[in-house]
């Protein structure tokens, strides 16, 4: 009995046996930018090593996608660990992102300059020796079982908690791990990388989606590691640095006592912020920067609050109400429209308006319409003596958007959701996956956008992110981390219906499904005990602010 594999770009295959994606890949006639590294059947995403035996159209998914490259990343995480397990018998921590890295520091103490070497060599011989990356079913209880004997009690615990009967596990020279997507088929897949010694441990750094066969100049962010440093201890207070830890907590009936204190450490944060601008009287302007899904709007909005307990009188305005009219937005090289890019926005109207505001004329604001794609008249504003002005927007730290406004007048703020809550010391949450939820929700509900038109969009906003925005992030005055340690959890169930939306023919499926298997992980929060002045609120509903 034949059957036929339908290869994206390519002729179609007449097959009488069983062909994994090693096999197919083998006999394309496709060029690709990046390595090849996973593939999709019928839509799905799977290792190469997953066979066919029916008809399928199948796709290669290589590392000059977004998607491509986050397998790279965990199938060079993964290794990093069992080379630190069987190397130097040390537990490996996986802590944040860092300049196309991840930051690992180790359970016992600082990492030094010699381990290094050791573990680069290491790792250097894995990929040489080209072994395999097995993927395995295994009953709940063997995967648990295997863990806890492997010393990864905290996993084997998160399976417990998830109760995902069987799991679907990873296996590399008798090691065992657990990862929500997939790896690379071998370790000679993923033959370009560094690692190198920072701060209290170690670098390991990666190609990129725009250059996926060679390595970025190692420029580490240190403002944005100090944020991350400083969430750290907040989970330590808190005590939930793991998603396990999080189910625990919430089993225990402390929920509500996690949600408050995360939102006082904000509190907190903004108040720290608020007596540093009132202390500068040569202040006029507050301009507020950050990516998409930040909470840059909640933000300026409880900065204003806090000011105005400072004795100030701030007055906020969006930048997104300087959108030009859609027809006029720029397209990235995909031909789609660039909402990210600096252009998108009309900068001499924004820097007329504000010239004139702070020397105390009357400003006609637009208001921009997203459901219709236009800017239409807002209302009137003129600044009072005194009044300091608060702008948000994307761009906010980019020096043509507020040219006309003197350097020492301006005091600049990046926001991100810094993601620090891992699902194990292992399996970090990304940054990017926390800020698309929110996006999801948010488009959704603001925007009238459908989850795949979000999806879909997504890569233009991570890139549009890494051109206009992350570049200027370490000339911020000051930077905040938006992110709440419980804020998955509550976005969980606003998100799962959403994505559970996309149809299993749609482009986009396969990235919904990678989603919602990393949501199964997560515990689940009612919102109805969210504040409604917290940053979360911005993106499900429900802000004081919105009023």
């Amino acid at each position: 009995m034949t059957f036929t594999v339908r290869v994206a770009d390519d002729d179609s295959l007449v097959c009488e046996e069983p062909l994994s994606g090693l096999d197919v890949l083998a006999r394309s006639l496709s060029v690709f930018p990046g390595r090849v590294i996973a593939w999709r059947v019928n839509h799905y995403l799977r290792t190469l090593r997953w066979s066919v035996d029916a008809d399928a159209d199948v796709a290669f998914v290589d590392t000059s996608s977004f998607e491509g490259m986050e397998i790279y990343r965990r199938t060079l995480s993964f290794m990093l660990v069992v080379v630190c397990r069987q190397v130097l018998n040390e537990r490996l921590c996986v802590r944040h992102s860092i300049s196309d890295g991840y930051y690992c520091e180790f359970a016992s103490g600082p990492i030094d300059g010699a381990s290094v070497e050791v573990i680069m060599r290491a790792m250097e011989e894995l990929v040489a020796a080209d072994l395999p990356i097995e993927r395995v079913v295994l009953p709940l209880d063997r995967a648990r079982s295997l863990f806890e004997s492997q010393g990864n009690e905290e996993k084997a615990s998160l399976l417990r908690w998830a109760a995902i009967d069987p799991i679907e596990v990873y296996r590399m020279d008798g090691v065992h791990g657990f990862y929500y997507a997939p790896l690379a088929p071998s370790t000679a897949f993923v033959d370009v990388f560094d690692i190198v010694s920072y701060e209290q441990g170690l670098v390991l750094r990666f190609p990129t989606v725009a250059s996926p066969r060679e390595l970025p100049p190692f420029q580490p962010p240190h403002k944005l590691t100090g944020v991350f440093r400083e969430y750290s201890r907040w989970t330590e207070v808190l005590g939930v640095g793991t998603a396990e830890s999080l189910h625990r907590l919430i089993a225990s009936g402390s929920c509500l006592e996690l949600i408050l204190i995360s939102e006082a450490l904000h509190a907190q944060r903004f108040s720290r912020l608020a007596d540093e601008i009132a202390a500068r009287k040569e202040l006029r302007l507050v301009s507020i920067a950050g990516p998409s899904g930040s909470g840059k709007t909640t933000s300026a909005n409880r900065l204003r609050v806090q000011l105005r307990v400072c004795g100030l009188r701030p007055v906020t305005i969006s930048l997104d109400d300087y959108f030009v009219d859609r027809e006029h937005t720029p397209r990235d090289e995909e031909g789609r429209y660039d909402f990210e890019a600096l252009e998108a926005l009309d900068i001499d109207r924004i820097n007329g308006d504000l010239e004139a505001l702070l020397a105390g004329k009357e400003v006609i604001l637009p208001r921009f319409d997203f459901l219709a794609g236009k800017r239409v008249t807002g209302p009137r504003l003129r600044l009072s003596p005194g009044e300091i002005l608060i702008i948000e927007g994307i761009h906010g730290l980019n020096g043509r958007l507020t040219r006309s406004v003197p350097a020492e007048e301006k005091f600049l703020i990046y926001v991100s959701c810094l993601t620090a809550v891992n699902f194990d010391r292992h399996n970090r949450t990304s940054t990017t996956d926390n800020r698309l939820l929110r996006r999801l929700v948010r488009d959704h509900r603001l925007r009238g956008k459908s989850p795949e038109a979000t999806l879909s969009q997504w890569p233009s906003v991570i890139r549009g992110s890494q051109k206009h925005i992350f570049p200027y992030q370490e000339g911020a005055d000051v930077m905040f981390n938006s992110a709440l340690p419980y804020e998955l959890p509550v976005l969980k169930a606003y998100v799962e219906p959403l994505l559970r939306c996309v149809v299993d023919d749609s482009p986009y499926y396969g990235e919904a499904q990678r989603l919602l298997a990393m949501l199964r992980f997560m515990p689940l929060i009612r919102s109805q005990e969210v504040p409604n002045n917290s940053i979360l609120r911005e993106f499900i509903g429900g802000s004081c602010f919105d009023l």
